[in-house]
């Protein structure tokens, strides 16, 4: 059984998507891999908030999210910073109530959310973060 706390092991994305359990993993990396043209980076977190490996995606130097695996799910954290915040919020109206409450709930911090989203299914969420993941792209 994979452990996500130790650092002296670096897991696989295959072996994070077996600890995961849920199909939508793979499919969620998978498509930020081919719509950003980018690839993992699986890294080992030591901040006290969120400790264990996780998974970046980054395009030109800026990380479009970051993953965080849970068992059955995972949390996807999507930064808006003060370049983004317009366009978020322009289309926050539009997106699941799930993701604007998630919004809502996060403190803005030196012009920054950091939201943290849980996804289990590829319904509207799942589309949801890619128009978020897209507009922090597009900065």
């Amino acid at each position: 059984m994979l452990d996500l706390q130790e650092k002296e092991y670096c897991p696989t994305l295959e072996e994070i998507a077996q600890y995961i359990k849920n199909l939508v993993f793979m499919k969620f990396c998978n498509d930020i891999k081919e719509k950003y043209n980018c690839s993992e980076k699986i890294e080992f977190s030591s901040c006290s908030w969120e400790r264990g490996w996780n998974i970046k995606f980054k395009k030109a130097g800026k990380t479009l999210c970051t993953i965080y695996p849970r068992e059955l799910y995972f949390a996807v954290m999507i930064v808006v910073g003060s370049k983004e915040k317009e366009r978020v919020e322009a289309i926050l109206p539009e997106c699941t109530e799930q993701l604007q409450q998630v919004y809502h709930q996060t403190k803005e911090g030196n012009g920054q959310r950091w939201l943290m989203i849980d996804l289990e299914d590829n319904e509207a969420l799942y589309y949801d973060l890619f128009r978020l993941i897209q507009i922090r792209r597009t900065g």
